[in-house]
């Protein structure tokens, strides 16, 4: 299964942007999903998951990201608003295919695909 994200770009602070991931194959519905980002110099951190128990989020990101299953159109997405500095990354979309309470989301091992990534530049 390979992972296409798209939607990255530069916006300013306060900003907002919708990140896609889309895979090759397979159904998302009863997938685990998740989102995280690697700043340069910094390590990959999880920035939201979506598992059977809904969504869950890091703390940096609660109330202002959104993570989404579409599944009729079979997209995963995410929805970022008052986008800050700090957010500035790649963005990757990750894939556990197969039910998922979402347990360890933010450990990348959880996770058995992964996209290439989407760069996000937010200015201050």
């Amino acid at each position: 299964v390979e992972l296409q994200e798209s939607g990255g770009g530069s916006v300013q602070a306060g900003g907002s942007l919708r990140l896609s991931c889309v895979p090759s194959s397979g159904r998302i519905g009863p997938w685990g999903m998740g989102w995280f980002r690697q700043a340069p110099g910094k390590e990959r951190e999880g920035v939201a998951a979506h598992g059977n128990g809904g969504a869950i989020y890091a703390d940096s990101v609660e109330g202002r990201f959104t993570i989404s299953k579409d599944y009729a159109a079979n997209i995963l997405y995410l929805e970022m608003n008052s986008l800050k500095p700090e957010d500035s990354a790649t963005y990757y979309c990750a894939a556990r295919p197969m039910l998922w309470c979402g347990g360890g989301w933010a450990e990348a091992g959880q996770y058995n695909y992964w996209g290439k990534g989407t760069r996000i530049t937010v200015s201050s």
